[in-house]
């Protein structure tokens, strides 16, 4: 059962975004840092990448570790109510995102991955935009 009513949930809820949101600002903001020059949101492309790097042929999607299911992760909790409709709802995440690799792979383009949590070490953050690039 939650702890909020309906209409408090469907609130909280509705302020939650989907674009620029903190994780993608920081990925952003050290990409830029490191000299690269990038697109945002590019809808002509599977899934709406959170940043399109042209020139590498590059793709990168910034996914928060509870919406697309990180397991094995510190920030992700399976929630504790209205339990089924959450598993079916990251279950689709998950599929949609193996799609939309697949469907970017195969366009030639490298899809690259963050995760929510890898923001809390920059350093190893660094590291592997670094290697991927």
């Amino acid at each position: 059962m939650d702890i909020v009513s309906k209409e408090k949930r469907s609130e909280m809820m509705s302020k939650i975004r989907g674009k620029n949101t903190k994780p993608e600002l920081v990925v952003r903001s050290l990409l830029h840092s490191m000299g690269y020059r990038f697109r945002l949101h590019r809808k002509d492309l599977p899934g709406t990448p959170d940043i399109v790097l042209p020139k590498y042929k590059t793709v990168i999607f910034v996914n928060g570790c509870f919406w697309h299911g990180h397991k094995g992760c510190p920030i992700y909790k399976p929630p504790k109510s209205n339990v089924q409709y959450w598993e079916e709802k990251i279950a689709k995440n998950k599929e949609r995102d193996r799609i939309n690799t697949l469907l970017l792979q195969k366009l030639g383009w490298k899809v690259l991955e963050i995760w929510e949590c890898e923001l809390t070490d920059l350093y190893t953050l660094l590291s592997k935009l670094r290697h991927q690039l």
